[in-house]
């Protein structure tokens, strides 16, 4: 487990990002700036695209399915856990591989894969995808999250973006 650079002032707003498949759209850049850090949850396909966003706001990311090479396997881990402003938030690329019980763990799970937004609770957890915002899938949206995190309380959105 990790813990994050943020100060905590009691309040954080969290750029969530996956699925980019080596695909950094100037949407995504745009709607992350200002953020805290930025959390990727896998396939990111490239380091530059973590690189990129590095410049936007502090990176965590874990590994996808799609992210290949000693980069990847050097520098994103299948899980991580962090505390941001006292709520604990566990990332997994594939929902599916989730391999532990978050209920009195962990406030937030993210996740990714299946390029669908979605935001749920089930008991007192949080999951949250945030859709995939790199290249378009059929009609799924383009799309990446917000997360904010107010005195260890999570708050999810997600956007649609651009296609620039």
């Amino acid at each position: 487990m990790t813990g994050s650079k943020v100060k905590d002032r009691g309040f954080v707003r969290l750029g969530i990002i996956s699925d980019t498949h080596d695909l950094l759209r100037e949407s995504a850049i745009r709607a992350l700036q200002g953020v805290d850090e930025i959390l990727h949850v896998g396939d990111v396909c490239s380091p530059d695209i973590l690189e990129r966003l590095q410049k936007v706001a502090p990176v965590h990311g874990v590994r996808g399915n799609m992210d290949f090479g000693e980069w990847a396997r050097v520098g994103l881990p299948r899980t991580e856990a962090l505390e941001i402003c006292g709520c604990w938030i566990y990332m997994v690329h594939d929902l599916r591989d989730l391999d532990l019980e978050p209920a009195g763990r962990f406030r937030v799970v993210l996740h990714g894969h299946t390029h669908i937004p979605e935001i749920r609770e089930i008991g007192d957890v949080l999951y949250f995808n945030p859709g995939s915002a790199g290249p378009r899938r059929g009609t799924k949206p383009v799309s990446l999250g917000f997360l904010e995190v107010r005195k260890g309380e999570p708050k999810a959105e997600w956007m649609e973006l651009a296609e620039d």
